[in-house]
């Protein structure tokens, strides 16, 4: 008999939200002033933050920096953290605020190059021979066909594994109008995968 060797739905649930409830509660520690805490708090997001920013950018070369802003934005605002919501959505939903202010500013400060192939040049700095490599371009190029919301939710809610009540309070709208997204962008990536 073969059996899976994935764990069950309910397992990953309890999974994420018992590390919820320690990311949280590491969170109201550091707001105490526990500079372990701090250390816990960081370390346990720092991937599901790195990956929503990863997502959302369009710029790779922002990527780090725009964590960097989300982890200073987040433990100088930690005071006023109560825990009402777990830290992980807290703090994905500071992630969120980061890119969209990174735009902004990239908006108002366009950069610029003075050689005459700017492409070739970006395209050369692109990293290379990573494991995965490929396979996160090919996803990247997917999900850039969506729109920015459906894109938002559907990263929240299938790759980060975000509840739709959660990510309905990251991005700031009705549980339904994730809902929809989601199955969007399900039924928009399944017509170009197919």
């Amino acid at each position: 008999m073969i059996t899976s060797t994935l764990p069950a739905p309910a397992d990953l649930r309890d999974k994420r939200e018992s590390a919820d409830a320690s990311a949280t509660a590491w969170a109201l520690a550091a707001r105490a002033g526990d500079a372990d805490a701090v250390d816990h708090f960081v370390r346990a997001l720092h991937r599901d933050v790195l990956r929503l920013v990863s997502y959302l950018c369009a710029d790779p070369q922002a990527v780090d920096d725009l964590v960097q802003d989300t982890f200073l934005r987040a433990l100088g605002s930690l005071h006023r953290f109560e825990g009402r919501s777990s830290a992980r959505v807290w703090l994905l939903a500071i992630a969120r605020r980061a890119v969209t202010d990174g735009f902004r500013h990239a908006a108002v400060r366009p950069r610029r190059y003075d050689g005459s192939d700017w492409e070739a040049e970006a395209e050369r700095a692109q990293p290379r021979g990573v494991p995965g490599f490929d396979d996160g371009i090919v996803l990247a190029d997917l999900l850039g066909t969506l729109s920015d919301e459906r894109r938002e939710a559907f990263v929240l809610t299938q790759m980060l594994g975000l509840s739709y009540e959660e990510t309905a309070v990251v991005s700031g709208c009705a549980v339904g109008t994730v809902r929809s997204r989601v199955a969007r962008a399900r039924v928009a990536l399944m017509e170009l995968v197919v």
